[in-house]
């Protein structure tokens, strides 16, 4: 499952590379979202796929009883989700008064217009 899993990370990182050379501001986005989502899988990955208990430690105890999942990727990648919706969200409002003020989606139309 791990090597299955670092292809689809590998293909996902190769997909967001490529549609971020692209010269459409839409295109550099959507790869934007794309390096986003293949990072929060590495990090998934990197911390072991498993489906154990949760973890929770008993009041007498002072470690977990057994194998439990790992609650730190988990958190860091709820948080990186998170942000990157933020993110998402600015750069799809940018995008949209940046098409009405040059009417082109081109980077290079757009890099013309600051003379």
């Amino acid at each position: 499952m791990t090597s299955l899993m670092a292809l689809v990370v590998g293909v996902l990182y190769a997909a967001a590379i490529y549609m971020m050379l692209r010269r459409s501001i839409v295109k550099l986005v959507i790869g934007l979202v794309l390096l986003s989502n293949a990072a929060n899988l590495l990090i998934f990955t990197a911390a072991g796929l498993r489906r154990d208990a949760p973890p929770l430690v008993p009041d007498d105890a002072q470690v977990p009883a057994g194998l439990v999942a790992d609650p730190l990727a988990q958190a860091l990648i709820l948080t990186a989700i998170v942000i990157g919706f933020g993110v998402l969200a600015f750069a799809v409002v940018l995008i949209r008064r940046a098409y009405e003020v040059v009417e082109a989606d081109d980077m290079h139309q757009m890099r013309d217009t600051d003379t």
